[in-house]
């Protein structure tokens, strides 16, 4: 579960977010909806742990991200709206490489590598530099990077921006299969 109380967050004089209070159950899908400049990645940022609110205390699974930053990082797959891809590697690299950064048991590496490559549908460009990669897959193969580890939370930040109309509809169901085995957070600006 995540449960945010009063997230506040201001810089100067601007506030981005004011009082925000919310729980996600396991298992449950959130969207936050709103336009440009709402203060989704705000919140995103502030229970991932990039950011500190002004105001407020998150919580995940029941350990307050500012008592627990590793443990609770620990517990989320984070896909911001740009994927922090390496474009000079291939697929297979670069997931090999934020495995070792996640701490990754080596003996069960290639085991959810295979599992993650094959959820996303990854598998047929794994060797290739992901700066060949089309938009679509890039955005995959940050999906895939948010899932190593096996997380029980993910957060997804506008993970449709730039997607032509098929692969939204792709990704969307890749969304919903994946509520059955994780909690998402996701964020949108686009109402339909």
């Amino acid at each position: 579960m995540i449960r945010a109380e009063d997230l506040t967050k201001r810089y100067g004089q601007h506030t981005a977010v004011d009082s925000l209070s919310f729980t996600i159950e396991k298992g449950e899908i959130l969207g936050l909806l709103g336009p440009n400049g709402a203060g989704k990645t705000t919140v995103m940022n502030i229970i991932t742990g990039y950011l500190s609110a002004t105001e407020g205390t998150v919580y995940v699974d029941g350990l307050n991200i500012l008592d627990k930053p590793e443990e609770v990082k620990a517990k989320i797959g984070y896909l911001p709206e740009e994927p922090p891809l390496y474009l000079e590697m291939t697929v297979t690299e670069y997931l090999n490489f934020v495995g070792e950064l996640k701490k990754v048991p080596k003996g069960k590496m290639k085991s959810n590598l295979e599992t993650i490559m094959d959820q996303v549908k990854i598998e047929d460009v794994s060797h290739r530099l992901i700066q060949n990669l089309s938009k679509g897959y890039r955005q995959r193969v940050g999906l895939a990077q948010a899932l190593l580890g096996n997380p029980d939370f993910l957060i997804l930040d506008e993970p449709t921006v730039g997607l032509d109309p098929k692969q939204i509809i792709e990704i969307r169901n890749l969304i919903k299969e994946l509520g059955k085995d994780h909690t998402i957070l996701l964020s949108s600006h686009i109402l339909p």
